[in-house]
């Protein structure tokens, strides 16, 4: 029997969240609502929703501090959020801030006045996206480094590690039968090092997109990332969070959140 769905509303006009919570329950979801921001982040801890509906909740910012907290939360960074912003005429009350709006990273986001059965299938398309799981294949030729990289993407619900390579002709090799979406590629490694197995990979499997991850950040190794093909560089010092946010751009093909290959 497939497994019910929770979605957690959070939002504190109380007409919107019953009109949704029962057009929700009547497709079959099971569903939360909070009003404010520290009941929904103890129903996030409670009920580990699938997906959140966050619209409009007082005091003003608090809507973003959520979703902020949201992001940065291990276990809870990679659930897809719809953002519902006030009317038009309530923006400047009630709305996100312009900075607050810059600084989003919801998978949809409109604004009020909605039709609650209209969100139906918007929801569901975010569900959906949310249930394929990123397929990541680590390298590096330190156990230490793989090991920590597992720990952080086990934690995390829309990502999946298939396998592991010590050094770049073994990350190859697996890239072709694993068929990974992401590989994540240190530089320097014995036997074939990574901006070699990079561009050998760029050029044999195209799906699988190459982020490189090294200590070694000079203006040097970014610009040769880029020449092989790689469409992301993060130094080690920089992870863990801007490695999530780097393997989930680079399989989305967002340019925009990845760690810039142009020299600094």
């Amino acid at each position: 029997m497939k497994r019910k769905q929770t979605i957690l509303i959070v939002d504190d006009e109380t007409d919107f969240v019953e009109s949704l919570k029962t057009v929700l329950e009547k497709a079959a979801y099971i569903v939360h609502a909070a009003d404010d921001r520290e009941e929904a982040e103890k129903m996030v801890r409670a009920h580990e929703p699938d997906a959140i509906v966050l619209g409009t909740i007082m005091p003003r910012g608090d809507a973003f501090l959520f979703h902020k907290w949201m992001k940065q939360t291990l276990g809870f960074g990679n659930l897809p959020i719809m953002v519902i912003n006030a009317p038009p005429d309530k923006q400047l009350l009630k709305g996100w801030r312009m900075d607050e709006g810059m600084q989003m990273d919801a998978e949809d986001f409109l604004a009020k006045p909605v039709e609650p059965t209209a969100l139906v299938p918007r929801i569901q398309a975010l569900l959906d996206r949310s249930t394929r799981k990123i397929r990541v294949l680590i390298v590096d030729d330190h156990a230490v480094v793989r090991d920590g990289i597992r720990s952080v993407l086990s934690l995390q619900r829309d990502m999946q590690v298939i396998g592991e390579a010590i050094n770049g002709k073994e990350a190859l090799d697996k890239t072709t039968k694993l068929l990974p979406d992401v590989v994540v590629m240190d530089i320097v490694m014995p036997v074939m090092n990574g901006l070699d197995a990079a561009k050998e990979i760029c050029q044999k499997c195209k799906s699988a997109k190459v982020l490189m991850l090294t200590q070694y950040d000079e203006e040097e190794n970014v610009l040769a990332s880029k020449k092989v093909g790689a469409v992301g560089f993060i130094p080690k010092a920089a992870a863990s969070s801007r490695l999530l946010t780097g393997i989930r751009s680079v399989a989305r093909g967002d340019q925009s959140w990845i760690e810039s290959l142009q020299p600094r």
